[in-house]
């Protein structure tokens, strides 16, 4: 009673200075014991703090999860949703508070200790053995006598009972993304998971793909499981779950019915205040060729074709968006024109002002940098080509521009400077610009990232996923911040893998389908569904 009455002022601040902001939420401020139609949660959170050093990544949050019911954990980047996921599973431990399952207080110290529990947790980046078969993937590391024969009837099972299709002798190395996917889900569940948790399940999947995992979603959800999704797509959020629970800043806002919002109000209440949801798509002011590229081929280190013939112009003060399933010669062909990928044939011209053209194929990025061409990249891998992970921020801005010193000294004053109006205008959540990279969460990290290159004042500006972790506010600066560029007469290459974003800020999308252009189509008018089957058919045509 007494912890009651303590947090009584908190909740009346809370409603004093939201009501009007978030009227559908002025009534769902935190409860103990809320039912949701008499049912009891299958998880109760109580007080979760999580602290990493100085940075209190969940403050005392409160959190119900029921079984029947898919949750939607929404927040801005760094407000702490993956870290409570992650204490639910057993990768973190709870610095204070208390987790209950089915009314039994528990305790989590490991994924094994989640898993006895019946909680599984299914991450952005999966966790599987290439080499390994489906079936041999979901019973690595189980106990007991090994019986592919009896795993693989067992996979049939659940595949059936919740829609999966799923070959249980298929090497991974020969899956695509959703069917990778789709063994980390039945991995779970072969585990015996009834309450699941997916990080950004939709990142890479085309629309008929993701149709197919909501689908399944949904058989789960009424088969009693207990599902969460963290996601930044709030389309996807109110079309698929039943629920949304709201964090900022690692403390719990409030949850209610998805069917009682909206995405505007969803958004308010992740960022405190009200946010213009709508993206700027300025008409292309005198559009030039700035980047050629003829029949370009490559090929995999391996020797695997990635890029076939491909062709293509972007032109300056234009968006080129990117479509294409992962792994579809998208990463290729940036690094190719950044001067970062063998190339097998073709050429990669840049067009000057004065309409010179300079080949840009069989120079590094140095050499094209002394060209004076202004090129940056915005790369998939972050910090495995973008950023330093062990260096703070202000040395990874340093990265851009330790060769314009004049001396033997480097100028550390500009790169500090940067890091901190980079800081300051993508509200980059971190300790201070003095902080490790690899301390920050993956959305800050990408933001650190995006400002740095956007800063170097390009004239080509190459983006792979430039959004992806980012929450939906921040995504919204970085839209702004590219279409900034565009207006300023930049050629902006966005490969993206939110096709609703691609046809709204794009001017024009190529579609890449096995390494080929399946088609170059006008982001205005194109159709959702006629892309998505020109990702996966070239030309988009179907047999009937």
């Amino acid at each position: 009673m007494l912890q009651k009455e303590a947090r009584l002022p908190v909740r009346l601040r809370f409603l004093l200075q939201h009501i009007c902001l978030y009227p559908s939420f002025f009534r769902i401020i935190q409860k103990e014991d809320r039912p949701l139609d008499n049912k009891t949660p299958a998880v109760k959170m109580r007080n979760i703090t999580k602290r990493f050093g100085p940075v209190v990544a969940n403050d005392k949050v409160w959190l119900d999860i029921y079984r029947g019911e898919i949750l939607a954990l929404l927040g801005e980047n760094g407000s702490g949703k993956t870290t409570l996921m992650n204490m639910l599973s057993g990768i973190y431990f709870p610095d204070e508070g208390e987790i209950s399952i089915d009314g039994r207080p528990v305790v989590i110290r490991s994924p094994k200790d989640a898993f006895d529990l019946g909680i599984g947790m299914i991450h952005q980046h999966f966790k599987l053995v290439d080499v390994l078969t489906a079936a041999e993937n979901i019973v690595l590391g189980l106990p007991g006598k090994l019986d592919l024969k009896k795993a693989a009837a067992r996979i049939r099972e659940i595949c059936s009972a919740y829609g999966f299709e799923v070959n249980p002798e298929q090497k991974i190395y020969d899956m695509s993304v959703s069917q990778k996917q789709t063994v980390e889900i039945v991995k779970v569940l072969y585990r015996g998971a009834d309450i699941l948790i997916l990080d950004e399940p939709t990142a890479v999947l085309t629309p008929q793909e993701t149709d197919k995992l909501f689908a399944v979603l949904r058989n789960m959800r009424d088969d009693g499981k207990a599902i969460v999704i963290i996601t930044h797509k709030m389309h996807e959020v109110e079309d698929l779950s039943d629920r949304v629970a709201i964090l900022r800043h690692g403390q719990f806002i409030g949850d209610m019915p998805t069917a009682k919002t909206n995405a505007q109000e969803m958004t308010n209440m992740m960022v405190g205040h009200a946010v213009e949801l709508n993206i700027n798509r300025p008409e292309p002011k005198d559009p030039k060729p700035r980047i050629v590229v003829k029949n370009l081929t490559v090929r995999s280190i391996d020797g695997i074709l990635k890029l076939d013939d491909v062709s293509f112009t972007a032109n300056s003060g234009e968006i080129l968006g990117i479509a294409g399933i992962s792994g579809c010669g998208q990463k290729e062909l940036l690094e190719s024109i950044a001067g970062l990928q063998p190339v097998e044939g073709g050429s990669i011209e840049y067009i000057e002002d004065d309409g010179t053209p300079e080949q840009l194929l069989g120079k590094d990025p140095l050499s094209i940098q002394q060209m004076g061409v202004s090129l940056s990249f915005v790369p998939e891998d972050r910090l495995g080509m973008g950023l330093v992970g062990n260096m703070d921020l202000s040395d990874n801005m340093m990265l851009r521009s330790f060769r314009r010193g004049r001396s033997l000294f480097t100028d550390r004053k500009s790169p500090r400077k940067l890091a901190e109006t980079v800081v300051h205008d993508l509200d980059v959540v971190t300790p201070g610009i003095s902080t490790p990279v690899r301390r920050l969460s993956g959305g800050n990290v990408q933001k650190v990232l995006v400002g740095r290159e956007i800063a170097s004042a390009p004239t080509v500006l190459l983006t792979a996923y430039a959004v992806r972790g980012l929450d939906i506010n921040s995504s919204y600066t970085i839209y702004d911040l590219i279409n900034k560029q565009k207006e300023s007469g930049v050629a902006v290459i966005y490969v993206g893998e939110d096709l609703d974003v691609l046809l709204e800020l794009a001017d024009r999308i190529l579609v890449l389908c096995g390494g080929k252009v399946s088609g170059i189509v006008p982001g205005r008018g194109a159709k959702k569904r006629d892309v998505g089957l020109m990702m996966t058919q070239l030309g988009g045509k179907t047999n009937g």
